[in-house]
């Protein structure tokens, strides 16, 4: 994957490091992407996200999506992985942490330094996941601290991959609109 370069100016190096953005990533023209960030394929980065990658990298997988407003920092010794198909919601932050494949991280949440959020799980949203948490997979968590609330029901399991492709349908929209501006 070699350096894009978008029309932005908010898409910046950082320690000689240069922000890594596959041709078929989406980055709006108001988020800030700096230092040793790499989007994979189909990955869309909505407005007003910041991701800031400093120290460690910030790593985000193919088809995966963070919305508006999101705040991801990799401080010294903790980078951020977000895995494919994964739903960083409005406001979240995560610092430090992983997201796992499918799981979904909701508004206003907070997942802090060395915690891990499982494959499909959910973090409720305002939810305080603490630093070296692990957060099993396939559960719904809630709560400052964050708990396990339950696990999830059959119709919860695959509403990150419906909200996944109609985020990619807009990021589309959004795309050519931005072409022709």
């Amino acid at each position: 994957m070699e350096p894009r370069r978008q029309p932005s100016p908010l898409i910046s190096p950082f320690g000689g490091h240069h922000p890594r953005i596959h041709a078929q990533a989406w980055v709006d023209v108001s988020a800030r992407v700096i230092g040793k960030v790499r989007l994979a394929a189909g990955v869309t980065v909505w407005p007003g996200a910041v991701l800031r990658a400093d120290d460690e990298e910030i790593s985000i997988g193919p088809g995966s999506a963070v919305l508006d407003l999101c705040l991801l920092e990799s401080p010294q010794g903790h980078p951020v992985l977000v895995e494919a198909g994964a739903l960083i919601s409005h406001q979240a932050c995560l610092h430090g942490a992983t997201v796992e494949a499918g799981a979904l991280v909701g508004i206003g949440a907070m997942v802090l330094d060395g915690a891990v959020v499982g494959a499909g799980a959910l973090v409720g949203a305002g939810a305080l996941v603490p630093p070296g948490m692990r957060v099993p997979a396939g559960v719904l968590v809630l709560g400052q601290p964050a708990r396990v609330a339950r696990e999830l029901r059959p119709a919860e399991r695959d509403l990150v991959a419906r909200q996944l492709g109609e985020l990619a349908r807009k990021a589309a929209l959004y795309q050519a609109q931005q072409r022709q501006d």
